[in-house]
């Protein structure tokens, strides 16, 4: 499998980039400050070193591969378009598989009246910035033809991979309200060649 990863230096890319070389796929990590990436140089991994705008770039790290996935977003609470750039970005070089990383607070189906009428409305009013930036890549991405899948997980944390992973597609899975990123990229790296899931939208957490 050959795989492009935008956002490859963040905690979930990062352990993307880390897991598909760990599965013997060869993997294009698309990077701005390639110093920030903690995988060593390996024969499988080709490092591009690109902003989001420049399409001559990702579209030779795009062509031929089988999938991209973006694990793009912002550390900041302040105005931020780095999601929807990403997907414009892959969209754009020609990406036929586009797996992209969103959250499952950005609505309230499924969850518990508690996290319904307090945390959510409490979660979009502080992450509103972020969160309406994954609304827009969301958004964006469900347009296109492509065979997309949008992957919504709740707190990320850090930690070795469970392998305990709960999926759910109508809303969000219920009274789980995290995940580890290493559980995140795996799910991302099984849902390159899961059918199920093109053109879908997932939100998972621990199960």
């Amino acid at each position: 499998m050959k795989i492009t990863v935008l956002g490859a230096t963040g905690g979930v890319g990062g352990e993307v980039v880390k897991q598909a070389l760990g599965r013997g796929w060869h993997v294009t990590a698309v990077v701005r400050d390639p110093a920030r990436l903690a995988v060593p140089g390996q024969d499988r991994l080709d490092v591009v070193v690109a902003g989001l705008g420049e399409q001559k770039k990702l579209t030779a790290a795009v062509e031929g591969r089988d999938a991209v996935l973006s694990a793009l977003g912002s550390r900041e609470r302040k105005p931020t378009t780095v999601c929807v750039d990403g997907a414009r970005a892959a969209i754009e070089a020609g990406a036929k598989r586009l797996l992209v990383v969103s959250a499952s607070g950005l609505d309230a189906d499924g969850d518990g009246v508690f996290t319904r009428t307090l945390v959510k409305p409490l979660l979009n009013a502080v992450l509103k910035h972020g969160y309406a930036d994954m609304r827009a890549m969301e958004a964006l991405v469900m347009a296109t033809e492509i065979d997309w899948t949008v992957v919504r997980p709740p707190m990320l944390l850090n930690g070795p991979r469970t392998g305990v992973v709960a999926s759910r597609l109508d809303g969000n899975v219920r009274g789980s309200y995290t995940i580890r990123r290493a559980d995140v990229a795996a799910y991302l790296l099984d849902a390159v060649a899961e059918p199920t899931l093109i053109r879908a939208k997932v939100s998972i957490a621990h199960g």
